[in-house]
């Protein structure tokens, strides 16, 4: 396909990046540390802490890591929290150490973790307390043999700390009871010497992340991100931000929780990179708290899903921020809804640029320009040094205009699912990743998704897979058969809806909710529930969820 986007890109934006500029994620760490030490680098809860403050923490966490669990290259290490000061040491600490970082919801169920710990071969967790139960009863079937235990007040020292752990875990009850083994306090692992750290000998072939994700078919699986896809997908990102970020004097409002991929690298990553300033949300959904929050900064920049900037745009006193720091607004995980793009604007007299990535690709594959007047409704320009083509069903390119499965190339693209060949073939052939995404593009080069192949569902910009969801609905003894769709939902983008044929005729909406609520995170729980004397098949008896759709 010939690059036409290249004609569009704005003055100064390359058309390729050079993805061996560091020869690993540690190395840009390591620069940002030297460069920025005396800066503030992450705050949450009215704490601050400087680059040289992130530096040594995240030094004393590796060498704990090297000496003390005598973990290394090639190990596998889960991290899961919310946006606390301990989620950013925790997974910096880690990558430091050359373990692998995998990144867990913290809002899994135990089915899900124990899949995911299990499926990653894990040794060891960095945990919040209030979500150490679902741990406890993960864990006998994992081979975890570490757990670093964290409380939300931990970063806050002094007596701050122990009022705030007293008033989460005794007034506020967020900490189920729980049991785990021989647990290791987080400040015990902070407290390491950091000069014991050795620095690992790590290469860009080496693996940063395992990032789970559905793909776009079944269950939950690793997205093997290596030190190059995360090294060259930054330098992509510089390549389309140069020209609107600042070195040092940048302040970025990180509402998406840094187990995403798209807060990992958009707001983790690329802010230490610019030696910005990330501001910590925990609990975004608090939205007038959220606002508060926001009121204390002079935020130049603020990454978010839709259904983020909307519910900020529909909360009193939004509105009435100052906004004249504001560069930078950047839309992801979902498609950004025209309404919305252009009400921010309007009220916050900053364009709401959108993006698209998958996990896939570390994640970023376009972008919205920054010299666009505003929304267009596209997903905008490929990235320097990516390359996308267009593929109709008869596997033939298309041409512009024409609509078919979307294809990305380049040095984001990952290494492969973890232990997962014959999923890595179906989507990755000679470097070519099939999103599963149907897209089409105009003169301009800019791209639009029209469609998603597979039946994916997008509730709040997290990937919901009809199969997981109708797999666990089977699990009750009630159902005879099932099918999973999402809906459009004003709030949501997309939420939950399953269609049920009943075994017992007993069986009610609130039996289905129930069970799903057991063995589902929140978002993926289904919102509706119809019953049906039957399901529309195809001749070979395959559910076709496209007929229910429509």
């Amino acid at each position: 396909m010939e690059k036409i986007w290249l004609k569009r890109y704005p003055e100064g934006m390359p058309e390729t990046i050079d993805p061996e500029h560091y020869n690993s994620l540690l190395e840009m760490l390591d620069k940002s540390f030297t460069e920025f030490g005396s800066l503030p680098a992450y705050s949450n809860m009215g704490k601050t802490l400087t680059y040289e403050q992130i530096d040594d923490a995240t030094k004393s966490v590796a060498s704990y890591i090297q000496n003390v669990l005598k973990l290394g290259k090639g190990d596998k290490i889960a991290v899961m929290m919310p946006n606390l000061l301990q989620t950013p040491i925790s997974i910096l600490g880690v990558l430091r150490a050359g373990c692998t970082v995998v990144n867990v919801n913290p809002l899994y169920t135990v089915r899900e973790l124990e899949h995911q710990l299990n499926d990653s071969e894990t040794k060891a967790i960095f945990i919040l307390a209030n979500f150490a139960k679902t741990l406890q009863d993960a864990l006998p079937k994992t081979a975890v043999k570490h757990i670093v235990l964290t409380e939300i007040g931990d970063m806050m020292g002094g007596v701050k700390k122990h009022l705030v752990n007293f008033v989460v875990k005794r007034v506020k009850k967020m900490v189920p009871d729980f049991t785990l083994p021989a647990t290791i306090p987080f400040a015990d692992v902070v407290a390491a010497d950091p000069n014991l750290y050795t620095v690992p000998d790590i290469s860009l072939t080496d693996l940063a992340f395992l990032q789970y994700t559905g793909g776009t078919t079944g269950v939950s699986k690793g997205a093997m991100l290596t030190h190059g896809n995360m090294v060259g997908n930054l330098e992509q990102v510089s390549g389309c931000l140069d020209k609107v970020l600042d070195n040092g004097k940048e302040v970025v409002i990180t509402a998406l929780p840094l187990y995403h991929i798209f807060a990992l690298t958009a707001n983790c990553l690329t802010f230490m990179k610019y030696g910005g300033h990330n501001i910590l949300i925990t609990n975004p959904r608090d939205m007038p708290g959220f606002v508060k929050e926001l009121a204390k900064q002079r935020f130049t920049a603020i990454t978010g899903v839709n259904t983020l900037f909307n519910g900020l745009l529909n909360t009193p006193g939004f509105a009435e921020l100052d906004f004249s720091s504001l560069k930078m607004s950047l839309g992801g995980g979902m498609a950004v809804q025209r309404p919305v793009a252009e009400k921010w604007q309007k009220v916050t007299s900053s364009k709401l640029m959108e993006g698209y990535g998958l996990t896939e690709c570390a994640p970023l594959v376009t972008i919205c320009p920054w010299d666009l007047d505003g929304y267009n409704g596209s997903i905008g320009l490929p990235a320097p040094s990516t390359e996308l083509k267009i593929i109709l069903e008869s596997g033939e390119e298309a041409a512009k205009g024409e609509s078919g499965e979307l294809l990305v190339k380049g040095p984001q693209v990952m290494a492969g699912y973890y232990n997962r060949p014959d999923a890595t073939a179906e989507c990755l052939q000679d470097g070519w990743f099939a999103t599963g995404d149907i897209a089409t593009y105009d003169d301009n080069g800019f791209f639009y998704i029209v469609d998603r192949k597979k039946d994916m569902i997008i509730v709040s910009g997290f990937n919901v897979y009809p199969n997981e969801i109708e797999a666990v609905v089977a699990m009750h003894d009630g159902v005879l058969e099932v099918a999973a769709i999402g809906i459009p939902h004003e709030v949501s983008g997309e939420q939950v809806k399953v269609f049920v044929v009943k075994k017992d005729q007993s069986l009610t909406e609130k039996d289905i909710i129930g069970h799903c609520r057991e063995n589902l995170t929140n978002y993926k729980v289904p919102k509706l529930v119809e019953f049906r004397e039957e399901l529309p098949k195809t001749n070979v008896g395959k559910i076709l969820r496209r007929a229910l759709k429509e």
